[in-house]
C-alpha cells in the first residue's frame, strides 16, 4: 500500500487522467478467494447475459426465491438457506455474477466486474427461472437487488443482508486509502459512468427509494460490527424504503451472518409468513415490527460474540 499511495499521490499532482484509469481498474478488480460448491448440489443451468454465460443452480418446487451474492462472492455462500427454504415450499435459485464463481468473465474482462452486471445477471436469471416471489441479496448483491427493484424488476418481497445503501459513496474511502484527491476522483467517477452507461446518482438507493411507494416489502439485516459495509447503510436504506423492517445484530460480521442459524431462521420466517410483513422475534424476545419510512432495532442476542468479520 505504501508504494501505491506514493504513486497515486504523484499522479494526483502530475497526471490525474492516467491516475483515474488505474483507479478504475483497481476499483473493478474482483477479489479472489476460495470458492466452495453449493451444498447440496442443485439443478445446474446457464443463462446468457450480454453473450456471456452465467451459471445458476435450482432446488425444490414452489414460489421462486432468488439468491444474489456480493462482491467477490459466489452462490455457495447461501448454502445455509437452501434446505430451509426448500422445506418451506420454495424453489430456490442461486447464481454466480459475471466474473464470479463459475460464471464467465464480464464485459470489463477476466477478473473485473461491475455493479450493473450484477443487476443485469439477476434480471436475466429471473426471466429464465420464472417470476420471483422474493430475492435475498448480500452486500453488493443487496444493492443490486434493490436497484433491480427500483428499475421495475418485479418481486413480492426482498431481503437485503449487509447491503450497501450507496456503493459510490465508498469511492471516497477508496480515494482516501490510496491517497488521491478530487482531480483523480472526479475523472474516475466519469469513467465509471461511461463504462456502465448510468449516472452515479442512480446508485444512491435511499434517495431513489424515498420517492417511491410501489416497492416490494423489505427486510434489512445488518450487523453493527460489519467491517466492510457500514451498518448505517442498512439503517438508511430501511428508513427510506416505503415498507421495511430493520434487524440490527451484533457479533455476526459481514459474511458469517450468512451462516448463522438464527439469521437464516428469521429470513425464512419472513419469506414464509402469509400475513404481510412478518413480525420476527429475536432470541431474547425483542421484536421487529412493520414500518413505514422508519426503522426499529432487534436487541442483540446475549449469545452474540462481538468479533466482527
Amino acid at each position: 500500500m505504501g508504494g501505491l499511495r506514493l504513486t497515486f499521490g504523484a499522479l494526483e499532482r502530475l497526471a490525474p487522467g492516467p491516475g483515474a484509469v488505474l483507479a478504475e481498474r483497481m476499483w473493478c478488480t474482483v477479489p479472489r478467494g476460495r470458492v466452495s460448491p453449493a451444498d447440496p448440489p442443485g439443478e445446474r443451468f446457464t443463462v446468457p447475459v450480454h453473450g456471456r454465460a452465467v451459471v445458476a443452480e435450482a432446488w425444490g418446487e414452489g414460489p421462486a426465491v432468488y439468491l444474489m451474492h456480493g462482491w467477490g462472492g459466489w452462490r455457495g455462500q447461501f448454502n445455509a438457506f437452501i434446505a430451509p427454504l426448500v422445506a418451506a415450499g420454495h424453489r430456490v435459485i442461486a447464481f454466480d455474477a459475471p466474473s464470479h464463481g463459475d460464471s464467465a468473465p464480464g464485459g470489463y474482462g477476466p477478473g473485473r466486474g461491475l455493479l450493473t452486471e450484477f443487476v443485469d445477471a439477476l434480471t436475466a436469471v429471473m426471466q429464465a427461472g420464472g417470476p420471483a416471489y422474493a430475492v435475498v441479496g448480500h452486500s453488493l448483491g443487496g444493492a443490486a437487488t434493490a436497484i433491480a427493484a427500483l428499475d421495475g424488476v418485479p418481486a413480492e418481497r426482498l431481503v437485503l443482508i449487509a447491503p450497501m445503501g450507496d456503493p459510490i459513496a465508498y469511492t471516497a474511502d477508496f480515494a482516501h486509502a490510496l491517497n488521491f484527491g478530487e482531480r483523480i476522483h472526479t475523472r474516475f467517477l466519469r469513467r465509471l459512468e461511461r463504462r456502465v452507461g448510468r449516472r452515479m446518482a442512480e446508485f444512491d438507493i435511499p434517495a431513489r427509494a424515498t420517492e417511491r411507494q410501489d416497492l416490494p416489502s423489505l427486510l434489512v439485516v445488518h450487523d453493527r460490527l460489519d467491517k466492510e459495509v457500514r451498518h448505517t447503510d442498512g439503517e438508511a436504506l430501511a428508513a427510506a424504503w416505503p415498507r421495511a423492517e430493520l434487524m440490527l445484530t451484533e457479533g455476526h460480521g459481514h459474511r458469517r451472518i450468512l451462516r448463522d442459524p438464527t439469521i437464516v431462521d428469521r429470513v425464512v420466517q419472513y419469506l414464509t409468513d402469509n400475513g404481510g410483513i412478518a413480525v420476527i422475534r429475536a432470541g431474547d424476545g425483542a421484536a421487529v415490527g412493520s414500518m413505514s419510512r422508519e426503522t426499529r432495532e432487534v436487541v442483540p442476542s446475549p449469545q452474540a460474540v462481538p468479533t466482527g468479520g
